[in-house]
């Protein structure tokens, strides 16, 4: 089976969560300084989830570039992740409006933990169906950002409910560890199409 269709698909769903998250915004009543104070906690919470769109959209297309072949075990995880993203829009304009409350930080963060773990299981269906000395098995041979953000999550969603300014930060933090994109397809593939050409 081709990915072709599953990498066209994908970018179509993402570039629909992207729209949806900024149709939801809504502009300020009037031309001050004091007007943009009332939205500012929902464009930030859209930065920070478009940053995280962008980042999934990003690793992703990496990754598939060292992807030959996909099965019917890899369609339905990388719609069990596009599930978790698809509802990104939600929980932005939720934790947004209701400046940073927290269910609202609680929610947005099991939004995050469930597409993290949506993705890794992506890899580990896309393991199966490759060679052991294949690209994508050597560049997830150690996955130390990976295992980093979650564990980031999972403490972020913990402390959430009693103290959500510490969870946003949590939030914070994995975004940045991931807005250098994941180099390790690239200098893979790299190496690869030299030692083919030599």
């Amino acid at each position: 089976m081709t990915k072709g269709r599953l990498e066209a698909f994908c970018d179509g769903v993402m570039a629909v969560i992207i729209t949806i998250m900024v149709l939801e915004m809504k502009v300020p009543h009037g031309a001050s300084l004091e007007a943009i104070a009332p939205v500012l906690p929902v464009f930030l919470t859209y930065i920070l989830s478009f940053v995280f769109v962008g980042i999934y959209w990003s690793n992703h297309h990496h990754m598939f570039h060292a992807v030959h072949h996909v099965d019917g075990a890899v369609l339905w995880a990388n719609l069990h992740l596009l599930f978790w993203l698809s509802l990104v829009p939600f929980v932005t304009g939720w934790m947004g409006e209701n400046h940073f409350q927290p269910l609202p930080v609680l929610a947005y963060g099991v939004v995050l933990l469930g597409a993290a773990l949506a993705y890794d299981l992506v890899v580990r269906s896309l393991l199966r169906v490759h060679d052991r000395d294949s690209v994508i098995a050597r560049a997830y041979r150690r996955d130390v950002k990976g295992n980093a953000s979650v564990a980031i999550y999972v403490g972020s969603v913990l402390v959430a409910w009693f103290v959500p300014w510490l969870a946003c930060l949590g939030y914070v933090a994995v975004a940045l560890i991931w807005i250098v994109p994941d180099r390790r397809f690239e200098r893979l593939l790299k190496e690869n199409a030299e030692a083919t050409h030599v």
